[in-house]
């Protein structure tokens, strides 16, 4: 590629931003890093009355919780600026002026009840009215209408539209980096509206004015976009410029397969759809984020980076850095790409072992300090026992909690199984071998308490488990020998003989 690369991640202020607008904004950051390029962050905000506030800065607070922050946009000004389309508005009129001057647009001055009656003809004749090269200049436009009326309704302040003049008769080639080569057959096209009545652009001249403006090499959009593809490159067409290359990414299915996936879905089933936490403005209603549910944003940012891509190895476990190294558009796939709240997890539960340990004890001692546990034992040890069965850093507490704190319960099934009537006396009997050792490391503890057992001639089992129960309430946990170790002689003597008082 020789001409610098330019992507733009362009999302409207309407609301949190959906992981489907995260996976994009995504692919186009890879992309761009892959490249030397640039990505930029483009808020296209014309539509104010959809605007809601605070939600700009959530798509820019997204963005760098997920260590994919825009090179170029509001606030981050690369020469191409304003980066919100309402600041931009001025520029628009003059290409749809433009374009209604060299005959790829016009003016229509049709009512909305006239286009209504149109409408409602055309379904009772089983038809479908589009406003097309077939009834365009029997509708009331500057196609239809002398000058002098065109001048007189402009002067006159009546109410106008300016409409794109789709060609008739043409097979347009388009491709599309991800789906190749498309066909489109230009009868079937509409006039879309380029310039609404309130003096605003519609979503489709906006876009391609402020790409070709910001220098945009290449735009990766999602696949909702794909029917517009035609008129886009249509619209580049007749002002003269050259499109930029185009790649529509697959959607973001339901797990179920069908759908696309919507914050409904997660309700349902329990997992977040947006990076942050979000509260409506208007309602007080709280959606849940990946970040305050737990999740890191490298197991967020790889999951995604799996939605519709695939690197073409086994490898499934990536750094940002890695994703940069191997992203390619030719690897994205067509098809819808299914979401999967347990592969999620997997993919937070493997990014969390990568974790270095006195990393992942920092920020354990911070879940101790909320529950006003202090203590002087090794947490990065501790860490280390436990981790490779957490999935969220707050899952430690849990798997580790005796460490901290004597049972003060025991696991019923567990009693069931491994406490039996000679029990009490081998744990007494166990209880003087551990006050006689000096060196109360987990190796020494572990070589004369089983070398203790086999001289004995018992099952293994009939000391571990009890012991297990007594130091831990279950028969779950890390290394047995580990536990006395750490938590020392004395509390590991106590214990026990808590556990044959209580059972």
């Amino acid at each position: 590629m020789t001409k610098d690369i330019r992507v733009r991640f362009a999302p409207s202020p309407t609301g949190p931003l959906h992981i489907g607008g995260v996976r994009t904004a995504l692919f186009n950051y890879l992309f761009a890093k892959k490249h030397n390029g640039t990505f930029v962050l483009r808020i296209e905000d014309t539509d104010q009355n959809r605007y809601v506030e605070g939600a700009e800065d959530y798509i820019k607070n997204a963005l760098d919780w997920c260590a994919i922050p825009f090179d170029e946009g509001p606030g981050k000004d690369g020469g191409f600026g304003p980066y919100r389309q309402s600041e931009r508005k001025h520029l628009y009129k003059t290409y749809a002026d433009q374009l209604i001057e060299n005959g790829h647009a016009y003016y229509a001055f049709d009512t909305a009840e006239a286009l209504d009656a149109h409408r409602k003809d055309h379904e009772a004749k089983g038809k479908t009215f589009i406003y097309n090269w077939h009834n365009r200049e029997k509708l009331t436009n500057s196609l239809s209408l002398s000058e002098q009326e065109i001048e007189n309704r402009l002067n006159s302040g009546d109410s106008f539209v300016i409409r794109f003049k789709s060609p008739k008769d043409e097979t347009l080639h388009l491709v599309d980096e991800i789906r190749g080569d498309i066909k489109i057959d230009t009868n079937i096209l509409d006039d879309k509206i380029l310039f609404k009545s309130d003096g605003m652009p519609t979503y489709h001249l906006a876009n391609i004015v402020d790409d070709h403006l910001m220098k945009i090499t290449h735009v990766i959009r999602g696949e909702e976009w794909l029917p517009s593809l035609a008129l886009h490159v249509l619209l580049y067409r007749a002002l003269g410029w050259e499109a930029p290359s185009f790649s529509h990414l697959p959607l973001i299915l339901k797990p179920v397969g069908k759908g696309k996936l919507s914050k409904r879905d997660g309700d349902k089933m329990g997992f977040p759809v947006f990076p942050l936490q979000w509260t409506d403005p208007k309602t007080g209603d709280v959606s849940s984020g990946y970040k305050e549910e737990g999740y890191l944003p490298e197991a967020v940012i790889n999951m995604l980076a799996f939605l519709g891509w695939n690197p073409g190895t086994e490898q499934e476990l990536f750094t940002l850095e890695e994703l940069i190294n191997e992203f390619d558009l030719k690897r994205v796939n067509k098809a819808g790409a299914k979401f999967d709240p347990e592969k999620t997890k997997w993919f937070q539960q493997q990014h969390l072992q990568k974790i270095d340990n006195k990393l992942l004890s920092q920020l354990f001692n911070k879940i101790l300090q909320d529950k006003n546990v202090s203590t002087s034992l090794p947490l990065e040890k501790i860490v280390e026992t436990v981790k490779e069965r957490a999935t969220f850093v707050k899952d430690l507490w849990d798997l580790s909690r005796f460490y901290f704190i004597s049972p003060s319960e025991y696991d019923e099934k567990a009693i069931k199984k491994a406490w039996k009537e000679e029990t009490p006396n081998l744990m007494h009997e166990l209880t003087r071998i551990l006050h006689d050792i000096t060196d109360f490391s987990a190796d020494t503890i572990s070589t004369i308490v089983k070398g203790w057992i086999t001289g004995k001639e018992i099952g293994f089992g009939k000391i571990m488990m009890p012991l297990r129960i007594a130091l831990v309430g279950s028969l779950q946990g890390p290394d047995l020998f580990e536990i006395a170790s750490m938590i020392g002689k004395e509390e590991t003597i106590r214990r026990i003989e808590d556990a044959i008082e209580k059972n």
